[in-house]
């Protein structure tokens, strides 16, 4: 069970819920946009509302698995353990899902599905920095990459466990290594502007 838990997360994490989407209204959102199967590329081209019905499966695909893991597995040592590596698994899935030839998205609405379930308090500090940057700047980009980045430091702020705090810095490094094409663009004034239309 403890071992069967972290595989279902990655199962249920690499369900492509964006490219799914877009199927069903005949686009192909690998082939268009930034390319990308996440609900910031689905949104850009199909529209607001089956952009955020992406970011909730996305999100819930993480989300979901962990607290199934919570409530499954006894009272134990290792539990709190087996829930963050469930949630780790989905956030691996959606990146590098095994139905796309481990070629998925950016993992930020799966991550934030973790960060959700580990902790609803830092998600609504990060959600803020989110808005404000993106407001700000116009790149969903660097606000996706301040949100996630500061996870860790508001779960430690907030007295949250050392596998909690470790799980939130996995992903959240992984969600930066995704983003590496992104951060030079944005390094180097190439990043399109969300308030312009861009990717």
């Amino acid at each position: 069970m403890h071992i069967l838990l972290p595989v279902i997360g990655y199962l249920v994490g690499s369900i492509p819920f964006g490219l799914v989407i877009g199927k069903m209204v005949g686009v192909d959102v690998r082939m268009q946009g930034s390319r990308n199967i996440g609900a910031t590329n689905v949104n850009r081209l199909l529209g607001k509302k089956l952009g955020c019905i992406t970011l909730i499966c996305d999100c819930l695909k993480s989300f979901l698995p962990m607290y199934g893991a919570a409530a499954l597995l006894p009272e134990s040592a290792g539990k709190e353990l087996v829930v963050a590596l469930t949630g780790l698994m989905a956030v691996l899935g959606h990146m590098f899902p095994v139905y796309l030839k481990f070629r998925g998205g950016k993992g930020v609405a799966t991550g934030m599905g973790v960060f959700l379930y580990l902790s609803a308090p830092a998600i609504l500090i990060s959600l803020v920095v989110f808005l404000a940057t993106v407001g700000l700047t116009g790149f969903v980009s660097a606000g996706s990459l301040l949100a996630a980045g500061l996870i860790p430091l508001w779960l430690y702020f907030l007295g949250a466990s050392s596998i909690t705090i470790g799980t939130a810095a996995c992903i959240a490094l992984l969600i930066w290594l995704k983003h590496h094409e992104n951060i030079n663009r944005l390094l180097h004034g190439k990043e399109k502007s969300w308030k312009k239309g861009g990717r």
